[in-house]
């Protein structure tokens, strides 16, 4: 039976957490200064949490961070560099830190580059950015998360990834030819996996780990596909968007839940195939558990080598 919730398709980030108390809290929040990471901030810290935001450009996300602590209040809102495509910048960013992570929110991404690029280690720059540079981020910060006692890592997935499996000999497009959208779709099925494999893995330190689909937003994050394409009905604002990864962040609800994949605000099913209608639901490969540990051994070899 699927895990369900009293929230759903039209929450807003607010009302998922409008009588939880967050202070004394520490998260982080990657990509933190525009779309749905802004809106996950602005909830997280509203209720008292100390967020930060780790940002590629920082000078930009400290505007942001400044008007945010203007709205709620909390002068407890920072920035911090991050580029989640450079592994030397996800080192940077952890042996930095300090102190416990009471929530990761692996937020930040980017969609369906018109070409192929590659990141500073020569990986495909979605999987590098929106997984590979998440998978360093969380590795690296586990201790901070397991002194947390009670630590949550949410990791933003799309409906996207019913798109596509991992390309298991070849993630990079050395030798398929480069798809903007299989590129987008593996990448984010690979969220999935981390999140299973973390729940595989770390349940000892306490840590549960879920991911999620935020649902049709129009944010920068379309600007190489021509905008949201998404019928109107079926859209979100960006507060509702952030619902989910705010849900999974904070809620008492999901204190002992792990491994699972969330859409509006509930457990959404697993599927044989992909539909032809309304993109919901996730695919049963990527929740496998033979996937994410051989997706976790992959991923280790990567991050060491540059």
């Amino acid at each position: 039976m699927s895990f369900r919730t009293p929230f759903g398709f039209n929450s807003d980030a607010d009302e998922i957490v409008q009588d939880v108390d967050l202070t004394g809290k520490t998260m982080i929040v990657t990509g933190g200064a525009s779309g749905i990471g802004t809106q996950t901030t602005l909830a997280l810290a509203a209720r008292g949490a100390a967020v930060t935001i780790a940002a590629r450009r920082p000078s930009a996300a400290e505007e942001v961070a400044h008007v945010l602590r203007g709205k709620t209040g909390n002068p407890n809102i920072v920035v911090r560099p991050l580029d989640l495509s450079d592994l030397r910048s996800v080192r940077a960013f952890v042996k930095a830190w300090d102190g416990p992570v009471h929530a990761l929110i692996n937020n930040a991404g980017i969609m369906a580059l018109p070409t192929l690029e590659r990141s500073c280690q020569g990986y495909e720059m979605q999987f590098a950015t929106n997984y590979l540079g998440h998978f360093a981020l969380t590795l690296g910060l586990r201790p901070h998360l397991a002194h947390a006692q009670g630590a949550r890592v949410v990791s933003v997935s799309s409906s996207g990834s019913l798109f596509s499996p991992i390309f298991w000999d070849d993630p990079h497009f050395r030798f398929i030819p480069y798809d903007p959208l299989l590129a987008y779709a593996q990448s984010k099925t690979a969220c999935i996996l981390f999140s299973v494999g973390i729940s595989q893995r770390w349940a000892d330190d306490g840590i549960v780990s879920n991911a999620l689909n935020p649902g049709a937003i129009a944010t920068n994050l379309q600007r190489h596909t021509g905008g949201l394409r998404t019928p109107e009905p079926l859209r979100k604002t960006p507060s509702q968007g952030a619902s989910t990864s705010v849900l999974l962040a904070a809620s008492p609800l999901l204190a002992d839940v792990s491994g699972k994949y969330f859409d509006n605000c509930n457990e959404a099913p697993t599927l044989d195939e992909r539909p032809d209608g309304i993109l919901e639901g996730v695919a049963a490969y990527a929740l496998d558990q033979a996937n994410a540990s051989r997706l976790w051994e992959l991923s280790e070899k990567l991050i060491e080598t540059e």
